[in-house]
């Protein structure tokens, strides 16, 4: 018999229907509590830098605004697919805009290549997801493993030199585009969590995986292989002005 895991009610819950889904902001206190003191840390960090840097800390506040206030944080709860979403904000918005503003320097990046490799196949193990769907601390231990590296790896490609971030962004591209197609060829739901709540919004919950494997080709890698074949670009021009 399966376990009808929709019944667990998880940090971001209870799921929204597709009625009240543009209402379904989180109200939790202590996180808008957190991420306004973060926010007024950050901007008076930010206060006599330069504006570029600036903007892009505005980028990563209205991104951990997206990810965790928004309805999309209520939309995890309802569609795996919106889990592959927030995923790609944190990935792909809210830490390269956290490396262009305030860059974690010195680290190097397979470190945080490999932190961020190990946080986004961990959140797609079903007993890991299961126990962050059960354990709001669980839940944002794993929201920190997937920032932090992200951050890290980021600060290093962003500010390093072409070369070694072309050779860093294609394995991301990659893994990316493995994980999507294993979500989306897979042949049963991995996610019972799903299993009953996809249908809200006329999916069953394997349709519902399929998307999220849909959500990590395009949305996920295009946007990075792009920036990749840019830094390659820059790469084979500079060799071909030396």
């Amino acid at each position: 018999m399966i376990e009808d895991r929709s019944l667990v009610q998880p940090y971001c819950g209870p799921a929204p229907t597709p009625a009240d889904v543009l209402w379904a902001w989180n109200t939790d206190l202590w996180l808008i509590l957190a991420l306004g003191a973060l926010t007024g840390a950050g901007a008076w960090y930010l206060r006599t830098a330069k504006r570029g840097r600036q903007g892009a800390f505005a980028v990563a506040s209205a991104s951990a605004i997206i990810a965790f206030l928004s309805p999309l944080c209520a939309m995890t709860v309802a569609l795996f697919a919106a889990r592959s979403l927030h995923h790609l904000v944190i990935i792909s918005a809210l830490a390269p805009a956290l490396a262009l503003a305030i860059p974690l320097r010195g680290l190097p990046a397979g470190l945080g290549f490999a932190g961020l490799s190990a946080a986004l196949w961990l959140w797609h193990v079903p007993l890991v997801y299961s126990a962050a769907w059960d354990s709001a601390t669980i839940y944002w231990g794993m929201q920190l493993a997937l920032l932090v590296p992200s951050w890290a790896f980021w600060s290093v490609v962003l500010h390093g030199r072409a070369t070694s971030a072309v050779i860093w962004l294609i394995p991301l591209v990659g893994q990316m585009g493995l994980l999507g197609a294993l979500l989306t060829f897979a042949g049963r739901p991995f996610y019972l969590e799903h299993l009953a709540l996809a249908e809200r919004f006329g999916l069953t919950a394997l349709q519902d995986q399929q998307l999220a494997g849909l959500v990590m080709w395009v949305p996920g890698m295009v946007p990075i292989a792009v920036l990749a074949a840019i830094m390659a670009w820059r790469v084979l021009m500079s060799g071909a002005r030396a």
